[in-house]
């Protein structure tokens, strides 16, 4: 997939912060009490992308260990059509708790399916809260468990967080203007302004990326002018936490390094801009920074290596020496890393293009397509992969005169009106949007919990060299 395929470019928060509509929030077990000033510590934790006004849902639910809640519903059989919130959690089935406390903070906004009708009994509302889970037990502290009451308080963060947001659109302001100044300036915890944010934060805290640390990353893309879906983005948020590898065993480079927009990986010095050669393969990083990572598990995978150390995938799989605990010219242990049973990625595709729950289930499976190029093996049997796709169109109104009425000029489009081809042009945007999200979430983690990050590797090494030679 490249990354121009139809001129797309990221939003100018590149992440969900750019679909109006949406907040995102973010909590941590074992933290600080809201208010204190101080960052979350916990070894797990919860995010919530919340939709007060309601949005269109799908799902798409692959791999063999799924935990979720409130998927059946999304069927686009079923009566309900709009959800109030999506959570996103660690703690395994544990932490399906969240969605009780997501649900209860959005009641006590009045946030919610009005059953008895919102005139007549505004306070009689049910919030309709999907959720899913990865596995993260076995990651720094077995207890710390997201529950109702991380659930309220990530919810509660992303309720202000589309206030701002709502705000700052009846100020005329850019989409994400709210969460990338006035919440980055005003907000008195750390999860309220986290809408913006690629890093180890809510349901990403304790997530693996293969033998390496994972996180929480988000990437968006703006359809051009003169497109069919001229203004509308779609965007992404991933929870990276995968059986398999994130990167390239003969490179040492993620396998989505690819599907890089603009440039947007230079903030963490690895942008392809200008390590390409004249036939346009990209620089790999230097021998020992490949052999530290392949030399963690089998390539870079959570699959234990034997304990002979001689596996012949270890070895077919790791041009640069085969399995080892240290690295060569590094007197520095690779570090024990995650047990093979911690896995599971989930994740959100939102989008302002106004879609019915089949569509929307459509590009929830899409969303699938990019796990499985930058994750590899992707949907094992202990995996339980899990996307969400989310349709906010910026009003339920359109002009006469052929644009949506949100200020954007976007074309006039109502579910029913989505080609075929509009349709395969969202699905390929969102399935690079995880791909790249993806590689946002590995690039930006921290090392914690004793598990190892890429860029601790790479910068420990020398790996990212920008006079770094191609291999031929």
């Amino acid at each position: 997939m490249t990354s121009d395929l139809f001129g797309c470019v990221p939003g100018p928060r590149n992440g969900l912060a750019d679909v109006p509509g949406l907040g995102v929030g973010h909590a941590e077990c074992g933290g600080w009490p809201e208010g204190d000033g101080r960052a979350d510590q916990g070894s797990s934790g919860v995010t919530v992308i919340a939709t007060p006004a309601g949005a269109v849902a799908g799902v798409d639910v692959r791999g063999g260990g799924p935990g979720t809640r409130e998927t059946d519903l999304l069927s686009p059989w079923n009566t309900v059509e709009a959800v109030h919130a999506v959570v996103l959690a660690g703690g395994s089935a544990f932490g399906l708790d969240a969605t009780s406390g997501a649900m209860a903070e959005l009641e006590r906004e009045g946030v919610g399916f009005p059953v008895l009708g919102a005139k007549e009994h505004p306070d009689k509302v049910v919030p309709i809260v999907p959720g899913a889970v990865i596995f993260d037990l076995l990651v720094g502290s077995w207890r710390e468990r997201p529950g109702a009451e991380e659930g309220a308080l990530a919810t509660r963060r992303a309720l202000r967080a589309a206030e701002l947001e709502l705000r700052a659109a009846g100020a005329g302001e850019a989409p994400g203007a709210a969460v990338g100044a006035e919440a980055d300036q005003r907000s008195e915890d750390p999860g309220s302004n986290a809408g913006t944010r690629s890093s180890c934060i809510g349901a990403g805290r304790g997530a693996t990326a293969g033998a390496l640390k994972g996180g929480f990353g988000q990437a968006s893309a703006v359809f051009p002018e003169g497109t069919a879906l001229a203004g509308h983005v779609v965007a992404a948020a991933v929870v990276t936490n995968p059986q398999g590898s994130v990167f390239d065993p003969t490179t040492g480079l993620p396998w989505g390094i690819g599907s890089e927009m603009a440039g947007e990986f230079a903030v963490y010095e690895l942008s392809i801009l200008g390590r390409r050669d004249e036939w346009g393969r990209v620089a790999p990083l230097n021998d020992a920074a490949i052999r530290r990572l392949v030399g963690c598990n089998i390539a870079g995978t959570k699959f234990p290596v034997p304990e002979n150390g001689t596996g012949s995938a270890s070895t077919s799989a790791d041009p640069h020496g085969g399995p080892q605990t240290r690295s060569q010219g590094d007197s520095t242990p690779t570090r024990p890393s995650p047990q093979s049973q911690c896995n599971t990625t989930i994740g959100i595709i939102a989008t302002t293009a106004p879609m019915t729950k089949a569509q929307a289930k459509r590009l929830a499976m899409a969303a699938h397509d990019g796990l499985a190029r930058a994750v590899r093996p992707a949907h094992m049997p202990m995996d339980g992969d899990t996307f969400f796709a989310l349709s906010l169109p910026a009003s339920g109104e359109c002009e006469t005169d052929g644009t949506q009425d949100d200020g954007k000029n976007r074309p006039k489009l109502d579910p029913a009106s989505i080609t075929p081809m509009q349709m395969t042009m969202l699905s390929a945007v969102a399935a690079q949007a995880v791909e790249r999200a993806i590689v946002h979430s590995v690039l930006a983690a921290e090392p914690m919990f004793d598990v190892l990050s890429w860029s601790e590797i790479a910068e420990h090494v020398g790996g990212v060299d920008a006079g770094a030679e191609v291999q031929r």
